[in-house]
């Protein structure tokens, strides 16, 4: 069987770009690769097929051969000493460290690069300062570069060296058949290079635990676990490497009259009997310091909620937005009574008529069509 030409089998036409190759063989090699199909015969004979068109494709001159000469070019071992001029572990690792380099922390050539580890702060403010925010500073303890090395872990007039082992890339390859594993190395740890006389500082790590005090601003709004990231504000990186960021979480103190839910607040606020039953006006506290006074109709009974529209907490970057306010009124019964305070409730319950008092009537109608077996007295 003859062999497919090796732009059509990367899909490309001839005179395409090198970038354009590479774009293609990455896309076909993610798709066609023996993990993502297990057992799958022509998916593995395809495989092969594009690391071996890749292989010429890719370089220069066998790319100029294959266009002048085609297959020809490559018969009886012209390509490569031993009659193989295809190396498919060459192939696939090269686009590898493309797909996967940059989640090891470095590239191809050059030091491995890591990048800081995260921080979490937990930062406890009051339930008025997320009603109207607050601008604080933090002390936060963390690792930043040595001053005394400079963030190198060698002492002074001395550097660190390249690692022989991995050349300097904090990683080791091994082949397995056709397949190219990479691994941190395990000389230098994945960092590239070794400090043979070590900082009596930073005993060679290039870093030290120093606190630093920064400034957080903590917006109105803000909920029970909401997240404040400050970017780069985190540990310092390894040998260049990018900072981690912090992230502060926001934890707020119950309150002693107010009770959160979302962005609406409740309050319970007490009345006398002989308000709840004539009616009046109270006033309750808002959260923002001042007073809002409600109306309590007659015939109020304990548990009527009261909705005070936006007094509640503000939407956070809502553009001036806010919750509710709900006032529950709870009717308390007087205790300590006087004698004549007892003989005017009796002499009240005397004058008592039927309606005076309809859910406790309602009730006991039902107790008793309850006790009668359903009938009604």
């Amino acid at each position: 069987m003859s062999k497919r030409d090796y732009y059509d089998v990367l899909g490309l036409k001839k005179g395409c770009a090198t970038t354009e190759i590479k774009a293609s063989f990455r896309k076909l090699a993610m798709e066609l690769h023996p993990d993502k199909n297990p057992g799958d015969h022509t998916a593995e004979v395809k495989f092969k097929e594009i690391n071996e068109a890749y292989d010429v494709l890719k370089d220069d001159q066998k790319r100029a051969a294959y266009d002048r000469f085609g297959h020809a070019a490559f018969e009886q071992g012209g390509g490569r000493a031993g009659g193989n001029p295809f190396d498919f572990a060459g192939s696939f690792s090269d686009i590898f460290e493309d797909l996967f380099g940059e989640f090891a922390g470095g590239g191809k050539r050059g030091r491995r690069q890591n990048r800081g580890g995260d921080l979490r702060y937990n930062l406890e403010i009051t339930l008025e300062e997320a009603f109207k925010g607050r601008a604080t500073q933090i002390r936060v303890p963390s690792a930043v570069a040595c001053e005394a090395c400079s963030g190198t872990g060698a002492e002074a007039g001395s550097k660190p060296e390249q690692c022989p082992t991995c050349s300097g890339i904090g990683k080791v390859r091994a082949q397995q058949g056709f397949f190219t594993i990479e691994r941190t190395c395990p000389q230098c740890r994945g960092n590239g290079r070794i400090v043979k006389n070590p900082c009596k500082q930073c005993r060679g790590s290039g870093h030290v635990q120093k606190e630093r005090t920064l400034s957080v601003d903590v917006p109105p709004g803000v909920e029970e676990g909401t997240r404040i990231r400050l970017s780069g504000e985190g540990q310092a990186g390894m040998n260049g490497g990018p900072p981690g960021d912090l992230y502060i979480f926001i934890s707020v103190k119950p309150h002693a009259i107010f009770q959160r839910d979302g962005h609406d607040l409740h309050c319970r606020a007490p009345i006398s009997f002989v308000q709840a039953a004539l009616g009046g006006a109270i006033e309750v506290p808002t959260l923002d310091g001042g007073r809002a006074k409600i109306t309590v109709p007659e015939a109020t009974q304990s548990g009527r909620q009261f909705r005070l529209r936006a007094k509640g907490m503000p939407v956070l970057r809502g553009g001036g937005m806010a919750g509710d306010l709900y006032v529950e009124v709870a009717v308390e019964t007087p205790s300590k009574l006087s004698k004549k305070q007892k003989d005017l409730l009796k002499a009240f319950e005397k004058e008592s008529a039927e309606g005076t008092n309809p859910e406790a009537e309602g009730f006991m109608a039902k107790l008793k069509e309850f006790w009668n077996g359903g009938e009604k007295a």
